[in-house]
C-alpha cells in the first residue's frame, strides 16, 4: 500500500522563499568579495601616499589619506625596509649650491695664490716676502728687520720699494686686507710704546698708511689693521734667529667669506 504525502507541511512554505534564499546567498557572497578585495597592503598603500606627498603640486599639502598606523609607517622607515622610488634625493638643490660655492673658493685661493707667487717671482721679492696659503686667504709674511728697527714702528727707507710692489700687488686684486702686527715675547715699556700691543698694532697701521698713501686708486676701506703682540708665535721664543721669526708683520689677503 503506497503511502500518501502530505501537501499540508508543502503549503505551509512560501515559493518566494527558495527564491529569497538564493538572493540572501548572493548578497552574502558578493560582499565576502567585497570584503576581501578590500584588504589593502600597508606598505604598498603608503608607498603611493608618500609619493604624491613628495610631487611638487603636493609639496604645501599634506597626503589626504589619512595614517591609520602611523607609528608602523615610522617604523617601516627608519629600517629601510621599504624605499619609495620617489623619495627626496639625499642632495637638494641647496646642497649643490653650497658645494659649488665651495669648490669655486677653492679654485680662486689657489689661483690667487700662483698670482701672487708669480708677481713675487717676477718682481724678486721671494727673498723678501714668503706667501702661505691658509684657510684664510694668502699670507704675506714679512719679517720685521725688513721693514722696522728694533722697538720702532716707522717703515724703513730701505722697505719703502718692495711695499710699493705689494701695494701694486694689491690693486690688481679686490679682496680685503687684514694687515697683522707680531711681536716676541721679550717686553717692551717706553712712553710711546708702553707694551707689545701697542707696538704691534703701531706697526701694522704704519704698513697701512704707507700702502694706502703711496698707491693711488688703494682704497683705504679695503684694509684693517690688528695688533696681537707676542700671542701668536711662529717658533720658540729661546733664540735670537727665533725671536726674528716671530717679529713679523703678515698682510693677509682675505677669502670673501671671511670679509
Amino acid at each position: 500500500m503506497k503511502l500518501r504525502r502530505s501537501k499540508k507541511k508543502e503549503k505551509n512554505v512560501p515559493k518566494w522563499m527558495t527564491t529569497y534564499a538564493d538572493m540572501v546567498t548572493l548578497i552574502l557572497v558578493f560582499f565576502v568579495l567585497l570584503f576581501s578585495m578590500s584588504q589593502i597592503n600597508l606598505v604598498k598603500f603608503e608607498t603611493i601616499a608618500e609619493s604624491f606627498r613628495n610631487r611638487m603640486i603636493f609639496d604645501f599639502y599634506p597626503s589626504p589619506v589619512e595614517d591609520d598606523y602611523p607609528t608602523q609607517s615610522t617604523k617601516i622607515q627608519e629600517d629601510g625596509e621599504e624605499n619609495n622610488e620617489f623619495e627626496e634625493p639625499a642632495e637638494t638643490p641647496d646642497n649643490v649650491a653650497e658645494d659649488q660655492a665651495r669648490q669655486q673658493a677653492m679654485e680662486d685661493l689657489e689661483e690667487l695664490k700662483q698670482e701672487v707667487d708669480q708677481y713675487l717671482e717676477n718682481n724678486q721679492l721671494n727673498d723678501i716676502i714668503s706667501a702661505n696659503q691658509t684657510e684664510r686667504g694668502v699670507v704675506l709674511v714679512l719679517e720685521e728687520q725688513l721693514l722696522f728697527d728694533t722697538s720702532e714702528a716707522e717703515v724703513l727707507d730701505g722697505a719703502k720699494p718692495f711695499l710699493n710692489k705689494v701695494g701694486t700687488l694689491l690693486m690688481n686684486i679686490p679682496n680685503f686686507v687684514k694687515v697683522e702686527g707680531h711681536t716676541d715675547n721679550r717686553q717692551i715699556s717706553t712712553y710711546r710704546y708702553p707694551s707689545n700691543w701697542e707696538l704691534s698694532g703701531a706697526r701694522a697701521s704704519s704698513v697701512i698708511r704707507y700702502l694706502t698713501n703711496n698707491t693711488d686708486g688703494l682704497n683705504p676701506a679695503r684694509f684693517t689693521a690688528v695688533a696681537y703682540g707676542e700671542t701668536r708665535p711662529v717658533a720658540p721664543n729661546d733664540s735670537p734667529e727665533n725671536w726674528g721669526k716671530n717679529r713679523r708683520v703678515e698682510i693677509v689677503i682675505l677669502k670673501p667669506e671671511y670679509n
